[in-house]
């Protein structure tokens, strides 16, 4: 009994102590959640409640997936707004690991735990491997996200260190624990869905597997880096195979969005035509070279775009001594920022103390694991520096593969968020856990000098910069203070370089102490422990603080305006709303409206040429055939107004008008009768013959509504073209006369049509995509073969005897 006691003190409550500590940790930071039931106001969640409140009360409804909603851009596939796999089994894992804690908080433990147990697999005894997982949780691009509503990204984040752990386990100690530790970790990152995330992950796991297949080749062991790589493979496959499809449909949707190859030639240069983004609208958040000196000194390019306005600072005093009111400059903001992005919640700030120890680490770890975290590293900058290193970043995006999927290429610094932090903390560890390195204090002494003298001449020589930043040609117009922000933005360089220097030696002064044998390595590693919490902390509360949570924001937001009841009066089964004043980059008419517009990051690119083309230039006609019955016009005395000329769900047309490509089909809209006549491109439809018909007193109307099932009567004494105010979307939708499999077409480069004969006729479409149905098959079968491949790897690897290697 005494020996299980002292295995448990051992082994079990250091660990268990810290979860503890990381729940309070968690508890703190986001107490208005805990303590006063607020929540936080999150963009980009908002609008996917937005977005997917039709799909969501249709699987409430049916318990059903729909797989397509019409509530966004007059419709679209579901795949990547809310859609469940039930053959997914590790869903369930998912919700072991928020530990019941609410969004949010639950991200941020999430990342705490499993950054930690990396960390402890890598060798780190619990206290330290804590101070890790702080440093890895709390660097501020993990709050900036949360502040906008990118949770998905957060737990890719998150997962994203069990990986890494299990890999180099494989590798250097137990190739079948690290395997399953491997093939779990990606498996629960692969699942949240981000696969720029994943993109990069893989690119930490190429230089990691490079420098390990040089190591073992040179050790004469090549055949067996194979095996493990073999190992890692399979799991890897079978990491993948649990969200095939989630896999499976996005690629498939990604062909058709705004990510796939455009069919427009006219206007475009060779640059924009290919099989992805158009290279401006993927660099648009390139990070500036000098902007990455932000890892080190938060405010080096003045924080956010809108950053709050302190009473101390020269503008506050310009504006008050030029006649504005001090309380009208209460909580006001001021574009302190001046990079060269277009738009920035907040720097990446990785923290002067990680800093500090990453150059350490480059000194006193060896030489096989530095050349990988510091290549990884180098690669991070090159990438996130988009459009600022064009020779690069042009050739990366024109070549190499999948990489023009993906835009903000600032999200690249993700990968030194990992690999700064691994090599930082795995030197202090070296350091603490009294690991063998000649000449300590001289190395101590240099990276101390680099990374401190690097912020003390910022201190000493701010002046240099110019401060100027892109707004402020524009501010000067409306008698802006320029000079006065200018000089605040030094200021604020000056004063976080400052900072950073100060908490740098802050830490190295501990840890002399501790090499000086002045204190203990537990005093060390809580004193530097406690600094990174707070210099890390202190920052992120700058970008995601008290002030962001509030009481039900997301009731208020979906409450009703006039608008919406008046519209909701009408009760025919389907048509569209186009909300004027803010239409395509707002999902808040979605959720009570069947919308012209709407929020999302991946529109179908057909749908996006013709909101440039004609929606956004004020084409009624194509607004017509979308059947958009109601405008929402932002004014008071006419909330809303009836479109005239809307077409309804469907209707016979008395022309089939042919064209010869996608260009002459987009342009053909501009002079469209959409109600006598459809535009066919007869390169993409050779079947479809122009001609006129005779379609006097046909009539088709819309019975039955469901997102993914349209019912539809028609009665005509003749055949002839009909138009469905519906998205045609090749993979999916498939259509019915009288219940028999029927041939439909696109016309107006966006819309459904097919023949109808005479009679009376029921028509339906149905989205049936083959996708959803294999992708689940896949992912169950994979969900079944990963656990039990799990339970078989760590019962063998456990009866066998851990070699380092």
């Amino acid at each position: 009994m005494a020996s299980s006691k002292i295995d448990f003190n051992r082994h079990v409550l250091p660990h268990l102590l810290v979860l503890l500590f990381f729940l309070l940790l968690v508890v703190a930071y986001f107490s208005p959640i805990f303590f006063d039931g607020k929540s936080l106001m999150q963009h980009d969640v908002v609008q996917f409640q937005g977005g997917a409140k039709e799909i969501a009360d249709f699987r409430e409804k049916t318990g059903e997936e729909a797989l397509w909603t019409n509530s966004m851009f007059s419709g679209m596939p579901a795949y990547l707004i809310s859609v469940q796999f039930s053959g997914d089994l590790f869903q369930y894992v998912h919700s072991l690991f928020t530990a019941g804690l609410p969004l949010v908080a639950s991200n941020i433990f999430i990342t705490l735990v499993c950054a930690y147990i990396m960390f402890v697999i890598f060798g780190l005894r619990p206290m330290l491997a804590a101070v890790g997982a702080i440093a890895y949780a709390f660097v501020s691009y993990n709050f900036a996200i949360l502040e906008a509503g990118h949770n998905t990204k957060s737990l890719a984040i998150a997962y994203l260190p069990l990986v890494l752990a299990g890999l180099w386990y494989a590798y250097r100690k137990n190739l079948w624990l690290g395997a399953a530790l491997f093939a779990f970790g990606l498996t629960m990152h692969i699942r949240m869905n981000h696969l720029q995330i994943t993109y990069y992950l893989l690119f930490i796991v190429l230089i990691f597997g490079l420098v390990e297949l040089v190591t073992w080749a040179k050790e004469g062991r090549i055949a067996d880096f194979f095996k493990r790589t073999l190992i890692l493979a399979i799991g890897a496959a079978l990491a993948a195979g649990v969200s095939f499809g989630r896999i499976y449909t996005t690629a498939e949707y990604g062909k058709y969005s705004i990510r796939g190859a455009s069919e427009l030639t006219q206007g475009k240069d060779a640059s924009e035509i290919g099989s992805g983004l158009d290279r401006e609208y993927a660099f648009q958040w390139s990070y500036g070279v000098g902007e990455t000196m932000t890892l080190l000194v938060p405010n080096f390019y003045g924080g956010a775009s809108q950053g709050p306005l302190e009473k101390d600072s020269e503008t506050y005093k310009q504006l008050v001594q030029g006649g504005v009111p001090e309380a009208q400059l209460q909580n006001a903001t001021m574009p302190f920022y001046w990079g060269d992005q277009s738009f920035v919640g907040g720097p990446v700030y990785m923290g002067a103390i990680i800093c500090f120890l990453f150059v350490l680490g480059l000194l006193v770890t060896p030489r096989r694991l530095w050349i990988w975290l510091l290549s990884a590293t180098i690669l991070s900058f090159l990438l996130s520096w988009g459009k600022n290193f064009e020779a690069f970043n042009y050739f990366m995006f024109d070549y190499f593969p999948g990489y023009n999927k993906f835009r903000a290429v600032s999200m690249a610094l993700v990968i030194a968020q990992v690999t700064m932090v691994l090599l930082a903390i795995l030197a202090l560890c070296r350091v603490l856990q009294n690991q063998p390195v000649e000449n300590l204090q001289k190395k101590l002494f240099t990276a101390l000098g680099i990374t401190g003298g690097l912020c003390l001449l910022l201190v000493l020589f701010s002046g240099m910069f110019d401060y100027v930043g892109a707004v402020d040609e524009q501010l000067a117009q409306y008698q802006y203070p320029i000079q006065a922000i200018r000089e605040d933005r030094e200021s604020m360089l000056r004063g976080d370089a400052l900072r950073s220097l100060i908490f740098i030696v802050l830490a190295a002064g501990t840890l002399y102490l501790y090499i000086s044998r002045k204190v203990t390595s537990f005093m060390a590693t809580a004193v530097i422990g406690l600094l990174i919490l707070v210099d890390l902390w202190t920052v992120d509360k700058r970008y995601l603080n008290n002030d962001d949570f509030q009481q039900d924001y997301s009731k208020t937001y979906f409450q009703p305006t006039p608008a919406d009841l008046a519209i909701l009066q009408d009760k025919q089964l389907s048509y569209r709303v186009y909300n004027v004043p803010n239409p395509f980059s707002d999902a808040r008419t979605s959720y009570f409206h069947k919308s012209i517009g709407g929020y999302h990051g991946a529109k179908l690119r057909r749908y996006q040429d013709v909101i440039e083309q004609h929606i956004a230039q004020g084409n009624i006609q194509v607004l017509n055939m979308l059947n958009a019955k109601y405008a929402i016009t932002g004014q008071e005395q006419q909330p809303v107004q009836l479109i005239p000329g809307y077409l309804g769900n469907a209707w016979y047309v008395e022309e089939i008008r042919a064209v010869n490509s996608p260009d002459e089909e987009l342009a053909a809209l501009k002079g469209i009768d959409a109600k006598h006549e459809a535009i066919v491109d007869v390169s993409k439809f050779p079947d479809v013959k122009p001609q006129t018909y005779n379609t006097t007193g046909s009539v088709i109307t819309l019975v039955e509504y469901q997102p993914n099932h349209l019912k539809y009567v028609a009665n005509a004494a003749r055949p002839g073209p009909v138009v469905f105010s519906e998205i045609y979307y090749k993979d999916g939708w498939q259509a019915y006369i009288d219940g028999k499999p029927a041939d439909h077409f696109r016309v107006n480069y966006i819309l459904r049509a097919m023949y109808v004969p005479a009679g009376n006729h029921s028509i339906e479409f149905k989205f049936e995509p083959k996708e959803y149905s294999l992708g689940n098959t896949v992912a169950l079968i994979s969900s079944l073969l990963l656990m039990a491949g799990l339970v078989g790897a760590v019962v063998y690897g456990v009866r066998r005897r851990p070699a380092d290697v």
